[in-house]
C-alpha cells in the first residue's frame, strides 16, 4: 500500500493525526484538500510543511 497518513504540526511542534490512508493531496489557493483511499475528504487551511516518503508522512502546518 502506497498510501499516506496526515499529519498537523502545531506551533509548538506537536503533530496529531489529521486523516489515515490518503491517497489525495491536492493544493487550493485556501489550503489543502485531502482524499482518503475510503472516499472521505477533509480541506485544510495551511500549507504542506514536510513529506517523510519512506515513511508515508504529510506533515501540514495550519495557517
Amino acid at each position: 500500500m502506497c498510501e499516506a497518513n496526515a499529519y498537523l504540526v502545531e506551533k509548538d511542534g506537536q503533530e496529531s493525526l489529521l486523516m489515515e490512508a490518503v491517497d489525495k493531496v491536492e493544493p487550493d489557493e485556501n489550503g489543502i484538500r485531502l482524499l482518503s483511499i475510503f472516499g472521505e475528504q477533509k480541506f485544510v487551511k495551511g500549507r504542506i510543511h514536510a513529506l517523510s516518503l519512506v515513511d508515508h508522512k504529510v506533515f501540514i502546518k495550519p495557517e
